[in-house]
């Protein structure tokens, strides 16, 4: 059991309130899963050929004022950089292949959660009440958000197997279900030189859909190929840069609700986490049908 949550603010003068409103949403699906939290938020893109990177130290204690000289001074001199707790943002003219690679070679304990031109990321374990305290959600601005709240069945509770998870550069994916063939998936994917992170399940229909688009497959075909593919139970909540997207397996056993206004999109497991939203009893509100894509747009 997990929540999902997603967020789409239609009006440019109202996205200030994407992290006030999506926090209340995503603090009641701690309900369904305290192991660990995560939310991606999307915003003003950054113009090329610049990146933002999300990045997560291991240890709480990380002096990220050295790590950002010797970051800089290895890879680019002109990067922006903040910090807050366990967390980092990195606006840089590096390539994210090239950092993660850094990263790896000098400071294995930091980790790459995210990557892309308008896309930033959080992750912890525990309560997603913490994660929103500790890294001031609530104050996010943006065009849309994409959260999980993770009940763990299948793999190890860390920061490196909870929800969003990434591929390729602003993309990420929530999950609700489990899938029973996740290793199979896999092991095709390595075999074509596709790197993974984790055991977990989700990585691997993250990695799948991201490898489909690679190979010239719109979003929606590749959704439409996982119905044969991704073999198992699931709700899937999708962000790019410009939209949100929702499936549900040819069963829909996983909850899901969906409410749109004038003004949003909300989407969670459970209606009473949007009940905080403004203009919530006048929204349509409806349970996403089974097999179907949903998709909202910017």
């Amino acid at each position: 059991m997990c929540g999902i949550v997603g967020l789409l603010i239609r009006h440019p003068e109202q996205r200030v309130h994407l992290g006030e409103w999506a926090a209340p949403i995503l603090d009641c699906m701690g309900d369904r899963g305290a192991d660990s939290s995560g939310i991606a938020f999307f915003s003003d893109t950054l113009g090329e050929p610049r990146h933002r990177l999300s990045l997560f130290a291991e240890e709480p204690a990380c002096d990220w004022s050295s790590f950002r000289q010797q970051l800089a001074s290895d890879l680019d001199p002109s990067l922006s950089f903040t910090s807050q707790a366990r967390h980092a943002l990195v606006e840089t003219l590096a390539e994210p292949i090239a950092v993660d690679d850094w990263l790896r070679q000098h400071r294995a304990g930091v980790r790459l959660l995210g990557a892309g031109r308008s896309l930033s990321i959080y992750k912890d374990v525990g309560h997603p009440r913490d994660l929103i305290e500790r890294y001031a959600l609530r104050k996010a601005h943006g065009t849309h958000a994409v959260g999980h709240t993770r009940m763990a069945t299948e793999s190890a509770v860390s920061v490196a197997h909870s929800h969003p998870f990434t591929a390729g550069e602003d993309f990420c994916l929530v999950h609700n279900g489990s899938l029973s063939n996740p290793y199979s998936i896999r092991r095709r994917l390595e075999r074509r030189g596709i790197r993974f992170e984790t055991d977990n399940d989700t990585e691997a229909a993250c990695r799948y859909l991201q490898w489909r688009m690679q190979e010239g497959d719109t979003l929606e075909t590749a959704i439409e190929s996982g119905f044969d593919e991704l073999d198992g139970f699931y709700t899937l909540l999708i962000g790019t840069a410009d939209r949100l997207v929702l499936v549900r397996d040819p069963f829909a056993c996983k909850p899901a609700v969906a409410a749109e206004t004038d003004d949003y999109v909300a989407i969670s497991s459970e209606y009473r986490s949007l009940a905080h939203l403004p203009g919530i009893r006048q929204a349509h509100i409806f349970e996403p049908a089974p097999e179907r894509i949903y998709t909202w747009t910017v």
